[in-house]
């Protein structure tokens, strides 16, 4: 992988490398050259007007296609729990929506919050069990909208989420129905796309939905 890795970074350079040289050697013919006739000025200007075009395609290319961010080892234990007190259904589309979540997105580490309790806990397990709720996870209650902390060494706020492994990369804070968060990990930062986050609050809103219907019938009872 690594070979390959080289291969690459070398084919998105060969362009500047041919740009720049080709480049050098035309102004240095030019500077040596005594008498410039027409024709070579002509052959200069297009020469050029070539190696600049191979020197944009590179910076382009990389604007296009960034570097994508190194990911790391998450440390901790692999593992799944749920609360002991959950409906066969609830714990069931728990399962079923954490699997989606671990093998459709970056997501190495989730933790399922709701009214109080922690629902669920699964991929790269954090030192804590339970969640203490803190600022970020509070506004995340309180509006009732998504926070994404894309590079989570940049938030002194990130102390509070000493429930997920302690390298965590990047997380999402997604609402998830009335009273509940879904927290999700990455093992790299700025590595969440439009696409992954779309997928997150759907799934989101699916669980919620369950969460917030069961709740009800509780109280109803």
């Amino acid at each position: 992988m690594a070979k390959a890795a080289d291969d690459n970074q070398w084919l998105r350079r060969l362009p500047l490398i041919v740009g720049s040289v080709g480049g050098t050697l035309l102004m240095l013919n030019r500077l040596l050259t005594p008498v410039v006739t027409d024709s070579q000025a002509r052959a200069d200007v297009v020469g050029v007007f070539l190696s600049a075009i191979l020197i944009l395609t590179t910076l382009l290319w990389r604007q296009i296609q960034p570097v994508p961010a190194e990911a790391v080892i998450l440390e901790g234990e692999e593992g799944f729990e749920l609360a002991d007190d959950l409906s066969e259904d609830v714990a069931t589309e728990l399962a079923w929506a954490s699997h989606l979540l671990l093998t459709n997105t970056v997501t190495r580490s989730l933790v399922a919050y709701y009214d109080g309790q922690t629902l669920m806990r699964r991929g790269i397990l954090g030192p804590n069990k339970e969640v203490e709720v803190g600022p970020i996870m509070e506004r995340t209650l309180t509006r009732k909208r998504p926070v994404y902390l894309v590079s989570l060494k940049l938030y002194p706020g990130k102390v509070e989420f000493n429930y997920l492994p302690e390298n965590t990369q990047g997380i999402i804070c997604q609402p998830m129905g009335e009273k509940g968060v879904l927290v999700l990990g990455a093992n790299a930062p700025r590595s969440y796309t439009k696409q992954d986050e779309s997928w997150v609050e759907g799934i989101a809103d699916k669980l919620g939905a369950s969460l917030d219907t069961q709740a009800t019938r509780e109280v109803k009872a």
